[in-house]
């Protein structure tokens, strides 16, 4: 067996609380894959943004509805949020994965911040609800943006927290994605919360970035917090006190229309793998493609495997 596969399933069995043994398909009568669930509903595309958590969300609810018999197209890399957002309103696909902070600051251009995860929830709910979408209900894991920089640059400098760069000034330079320089919830919020004026920015695809501080092309980065490259422990994420990251759980962004055609089991095991997705199973999942380069499908279907969430 070839060792990225067999990290690839100890990395993700660490962090799964079902045993193995209920990992089985579900089976009819007769011995065969049940298919019979979603036969007579109409067929849709979930999309998924262009990084690796997307990817590995996609594929986990595509492969777990498609177990169920619904006949699912997935979408992937279909772009950031903004165009994510445009290909739905357009019909281009059906649904996809967003996370309720950024849906709040990018996609209702909201400016009042939420003072909890549950309150960013119903926030970002009642949004998509007064133009004829919702969401299934949220995954425990939050996966906010951050800022790391190297853990001998942190101790060298006594940085704890995202205000203590200030002490640095014009020294700092940030590498991100190009939109983070335009969000309140990146570089405007750390400009205006934290009074970051000297911080330089330079934008990089993401997944370039920890490879431009490992090289010391700049001093810090944005991640995400689910990053697996974080699990390293290479790296040092700024406490961020006044939450400009806000509160990031995913939910799925369905129109109401399609999830009443789509019936009750549509969203129930939407749900159901929602409710697996902790920040370590992520992180573990975001390490098995982006450090052992996994396919996400696999590692989405392993995942699902274990958690007996394809039946």
């Amino acid at each position: 067996m070839h060792i990225r596969w067999i990290r690839l399933t100890v990395a993700i069995l660490a962090a799964l609380v079902v045993p193995l043994g209920l990992a089985a398909c579900g089976k009819d009568k007769k011995g065969g894959t049940s298919t019979t669930a979603g036969a007579d509903k109409p067929a849709f595309t979930i999309g998924s943004k262009s990084f690796t958590e997307e990817a590995i969300l996609g594929e986990l609810y595509a492969q777990a509805l498609k177990a169920k018999g619904y006949k699912v197209s997935l979408k992937p890399n279909i772009g950031q949020t903004e165009i994510a957002d445009k290909a739905l309103t357009s019909g281009k696909i059906d649904m996809y994965p967003e996370y309720t902070g950024t849906t709040l600051s990018v996609v209702a251009q909201e400016k009042n911040k939420p003072k909890s995860a549950a309150d960013a929830y119903a926030a970002a709910k009642k949004f998509y609800e007064g133009r004829g979408q919702t969401l299934t209900q949220p995954t425990p894991f939050f996966d906010s943006d951050g800022v790391a920089v190297a853990k001998a640059y942190a101790t060298q400098n006594g940085l704890k927290a995202i205000p203590d760069l200030k002490k640095l000034g014009s020294k700092v330079t940030l590498a991100g994605a190009p939109e983070f320089a335009t969000r309140e919830e990146g570089l405007l919020g750390l400009k205006k919360v934290y009074g970051l004026t000297g911080l330089k920015f330079k934008p990089l695809q993401i997944g370039l970035q920890y490879k431009a501080l490992d090289q010391g092309a700049v001093n810090a980065i944005e991640v995400f917090t689910t990053d697996g490259a974080l699990a390293s422990g290479k790296y040092t994420v700024l406490d961020d006190p006044q939450k400009v990251f806000g509160f990031q759980n995913v939910a799925m962004v369905v129109p109401k229309s399609l999830l009443a055609k789509l019936g009750n089991e549509f969203e129930s095991t939407v749900d159901a793998v929602s409710a697996k997705l902790t920040n370590e199973a992520m992180q573990k999942m975001n390490a098995a493609v982006d450090i052992d380069k996994n396919k996400p499908a696999d590692v989405a279907t392993k995942f699902l495997q274990a958690n007996g969430l394809l039946k």
